[in-house]
């Protein structure tokens, strides 16, 4: 390719287009396949890049200063420990400066190195985010070479290559391999993670890739927790004799983990369990109830996407990392729909009538993110309690 780089670049984004970005490479050196998204949240880029919600994708983000307040041990979100069940990539404005918080126990471009993510900063992030909102998420390479030496045409060919996340299972990688047990509460300012309270339930967490803190919110209402691999059976989850069951977020196409997954979220809907579902877990949930799913041109990623609770009226700013949508047009009849994304009228929540049932697609446990969602996790007490 006759693209001439400027001096000093050691880093590049090449676009299935052909388009090239450049700049200046950062954490792991080498190469990532993925689709580009952004996200706009001003804080959190550490429990971001650890979200197993953006597996197979390079995150570029809209707030300029990333890395500014360094890294720790506290903030992170997944339970693998590197970019294969996380973000592939990261795309920031500026480089970093020195880690500054009392907080931090690392800077951001060594344990980008440590958990093998490729980045790249210098870029122009306003235009690369007009560019995905014009014409959706593009599948690219990242790449990093000290060297500034770089193959562009195999790069963009590599990116051009990329089937996508249509059709993909994601969450059998995301998932945990065996059942294990968390017992951790939400973080409290100059205290750290508290000590979870006395127990009150027993919930079952279908791991699809969950989020440390949804399993934290949990904790916080009494919820003694088993969390259990993705392909876990509903005979398997209902011996445990659970009070309810919590359905998680997770990567990739929720129809392709639904070939495995559908079938069991119908038998513990049949069963007659408080069933709660969040992100992919609302996705599949509507999938089992007989709605549709469909891939989004930009998808929703940041932490201030305004959301309306129909059963209640109000709006809340919440957090959202999802690049699929459940099809309001498909809902059947016995599916109420409970949120709506004020941002572009898509669906954000749903309640099976009848039935101890309900789900949203943003993330109520937040990190990084407003807490205005906390309450659904009160909800979900609320009919443990009531099925009892």
């Amino acid at each position: 390719m006759a693209l001439e780089l400027m001096p000093g670049a050691t880093g590049v984004l090449a676009l299935a287009d052909g388009t090239v970005l450049q700049g200046f490479g950062a954490g792991l050196v080498g190469e990532a396949l993925g689709e580009v998204c952004f996200n706009t949240a001003m804080t959190g880029y550490q429990e971001i890049l650890t979200d197993p919600s953006y597996m197979a994708q390079i995150v570029a983000f809209t707030f300029p200063h990333i890395g500014n307040v360094g890294v720790n041990l506290e903030d992170v979100e997944g339970f693998g420990m590197g970019a294969a069940t996380a973000a592939r990539g990261g795309i920031f404005r500026d480089l970093p400066t020195p880690a500054a918080n009392w907080r931090a126990d690392g800077d951001l471009d060594g344990w980008l190195k440590s958990r093998g993510v490729v980045a790249l900063s210098g870029v122009d992030t306003r235009a690369l985010t007009l560019s995905i909102r014009e014409s959706g998420m593009p599948h690219a390479v990242i790449a990093h070479n000290p060297d500034g030496k770089f193959d562009l045409d195999a790069l963009v060919a590599k990116a051009r290559a990329w089937s996508g996340l249509e059709g993909l299972d994601l969450a059998k990688d995301a998932s945990c391999l065996q059942p294990f047990a968390f017992d951790e509460g939400l973080w409290q300012w100059g205290e750290g993670y508290a000590t979870a309270p006395a127990h009150k339930y027993k919930v079952v967490v279908i791991d699809y890739g969950v989020k440390r803190n949804i399993l934290r919110a949990l904790a916080g209402i009494g919820a003694e927790i088993t969390v259990v691999p993705a392909s876990t059976s509903a005979e398997d989850i209902l011996a445990r004799k659970p009070d309810g069951v919590l359905l998680s977020n997770g990567p990739g196409d929720p129809a392709a983990t639904g070939e495995y997954a559908v079938p069991v979220i119908q038998a513990l809907v049949d069963s007659g369990k408080p069933v709660f579902g969040i992100c992919l877990g609302h996705q599949m949930l509507a999938l089992a109830m007989g709605a549709t799913t469909a891939k989004m041109e930009q998808g929703h990623h940041g932490a201030n996407h305004p959301v309306k609770d129909l059963t209640t009226g109000k709006v809340e700013i919440v957090s959202m990392n999802h690049g699929f949508t459940v099809d309001r047009d498909s809902l059947p009849e016995a599916l109420e729909e409970t949120h709506v994304s004020l941002f572009d009228g898509t669906n954000a929540g749903l309640a099976l009538k009848g039935r101890p049932v309900f789900s949203v697609q943003h993330h109520p446990e937040a990190s990084p993110g407003p807490t205005d969602s906390l309450y659904l996790f009160q909800r979900f007490a609320e009919l443990m309690d009531a099925a009892r």
